[in-house]
């Protein structure tokens, strides 16, 4: 894929070297597709490449009312796209493994301005992708993983034990927490919660002082290499189990009575099977 083929985001870069992803599917609240994450990885490729682009801030459109509502799973989409673009998705890597490994291993600094709901995806994508994570007061973030009777993909199963303990994670996503910008920070999932208005300006000053003149880019690009190195395994192994996980879920019962209760906008009668 081509930066100019991309449809899902909204792309800039500037002659600072701040560069910015504007998720911009409002219709579905940002929900994200396999093209979407291919978009994604679209644009850490066009960075790597490119020596005056230093820091990423990733947000949601406005208009969405949301960061991400999650993952977009609409099989409608895909015959609608180019060959050219369809070959280079791939549509079993539910746990979206090869975006997440990218992120792991991409060495210029991301920071994620949440500024409304995060589900699903939605949240597990930054906690893979980020370095630094700051939320609007009114936003939240949304672990209904169970609600689907499904699991967690983004190498989430490790990385938010990782961040809150086994105890809290286990709560977190068994019971499919709903959890508020002011819980999130308490528990060390983001860096600030802020005042919506402020949300943006905030992540940018941040940003500026990560590079030169403010940052040494060098300095914090090799600490960031440092710290990932010993994890990559761990997660590339989580993604792995996930993948397998989230193939055998998406065929069972549970699933599909967690579907039909969506539609019917009532509680799952789960079987365990």
């Amino acid at each position: 894929m081509n930066i100019e083929d991309i449809q899902d985001l909204i792309y800039e870069k500037e002659e600072n070297g701040i560069c910015t992803i504007t998720l911009n599917q409002p219709k579905r609240r940002n929900a994200m597709s396999f093209l979407t994450f291919l978009e994604i990885e679209t644009v850490l490729k066009d960075m790597e490449q490119d020596k005056n682009a230093k820091v990423l801030i990733i947000t949601g459109c406005e208009e969405a009312e949301a960061f991400s509502s999650g993952g977009y799973f609409n099989m409608n989409l895909y015959p609608k796209l180019p060959p050219e673009i369809l070959e280079e998705l791939d549509l079993t890597d539910i746990a979206v493994k090869r975006l997440c490994m990218k992120f792991w291993s991409f060495q210029k600094p991301v920071i994620v301005a949440i500024n409304g709901l995060a589900v699903g995806a939605g949240f597990t994508m930054p906690l893979a992708g980020a370095d630094l994570i700051y939320m609007a007061e009114d936003a939240w973030i949304g672990f209904y993983f169970a609600r689907r009777a499904v699991m967690a993909e983004f190498g989430a199963d490790f990385l938010l034990p990782f961040y809150v303990g086994f105890q809290k994670a286990k709560e977190l996503l068994y019971f499919a927490k709903k959890i508020s910008a002011q819980e999130a920070l308490n528990l060390g999932l983001v860096n600030a919660v802020l005042p919506k208005d402020q949300l943006i300006s905030y992540a940018r000053e941040q940003a500026l002082r990560l590079i030169p003149p403010k940052g040494p880019s060098l300095s914090i690009k090799l600490m960031k290499k440092t710290m990932h190195a010993y994890f990559q395994s761990i997660l590339d192994h989580t993604l792995d189990l996930e993948n397998d996980g989230l193939r055998k879920l998406l065929k069972t019962h549970d699933f599909r009575e967690s579907l039909k209760a969506l539609g019917q906008k009532r509680d799952p009668k789960f079987k365990g099977k």
